[in-house]
């Protein structure tokens, strides 16, 4: 369904950020890169949501060529969650989500947030889905931190996407929200049967979520494997030297399917 091939990506200066990767994703799969900062995780993303152009390289999605130059494959496709949320704090929670949909309005509705009754809906049903349709109508910038990565989530969804990339979406939560943000990601994807391509760091969380967990380090993918073969010495790969202390012994840990963990409020 998602298909890179030969992806590279060098930054003027001469910096190779990435090398030759390829991967294939299924539908509805829940896919983890794993890898230390500067790894190219987000190079990979953006690349693949198209804010990046490649230096070599394709991407394919649904038998759809992604092209930075025509990015509307990506736009219609693709829903973005972000570590530092990106939400507008003096909008209003259901602004937010809806949002999500602006590429589809006109210009003169895109600036005056003039949405449908259908679009409101939506947005609405979206916020059900992520446990905070009682915040829809207060300033996001009321929120905890947990709950407005709820919303960007929400406003992932809104748009129907098949294919949700998640940069770094936990790194500025405590370990129990990022536990809940992830169980929520992993239920909607296996719920709707959307792709999730996450970046992380975390090992413990990745061997927690992952179906598959692809480790990239200096660019170069060093691991692509399913989770339940994933081993200490496979994720010392990605790490290298830095890889003491990250592994805490998760793989004992079944991957969540489906989850019942309360969501703060």
């Amino acid at each position: 369904m998602l298909e890179i091939k030969n992806l590279q990506k060098i930054f003027p200066g001469g910096t190779a950020a990435l090398n030759n990767v390829s991967f294939n994703v299924a539908k509805g799969e829940f896919i983890v890169v794993l890898g230390p900062s500067g790894s190219g995780k987000t190079t990979l993303l953006n690349s693949i949501n198209g804010l990046t152009e490649p230096t070599a390289g394709s991407i394919t999605l649904d038998g759809q060529n992604v092209n930075f130059r025509k990015p509307d494959i990506a736009r219609q496709n693709i829903g973005m969650v972000f570590q530092g949320f990106n939400l507008v704090k003096n909008l209003s929670v259901i602004n937010n989500v809806l949002s999500g949909m602006l590429d589809k309005c006109n210009p003169v509705v895109s600036l005056l947030y003039l949405f449908s009754k259908e679009q409101k809906m939506r947005g609405l049903e979206c916020l059900d889905k992520v446990g905070l349709l009682s915040k829809a109508y207060i300033r996001a910038d009321k929120l905890s931190g947990g709950q407005q990565q709820r919303v960007g989530i929400a406003r992932a969804i809104a748009r129907s996407p098949l294919v949700i990339l998640a940069d770094e979406p936990v790194a500025s939560l405590d370990p129990m929200i990022a536990f809940q943000i992830l169980s929520l990601l992993k239920e909607i994807s296996a719920a709707q049967g959307i792709t999730v391509v996450c970046n992380l760091h975390q090992a413990d969380l990745a061997l927690r979520f992952a179906d598959r967990i692809i480790g990239l380090s200096d660019g170069n993918i060093v691991l692509d494997s399913p989770v339940e073969e994933t081993t200490p010495d496979y994720i010392h790969d990605i790490y290298g030297s830095h890889g003491h202390g990250i592994f805490f012994g998760a793989q004992q840990v079944k991957p969540v399917v489906g989850s019942n963990i309360p969501l703060v409020p």
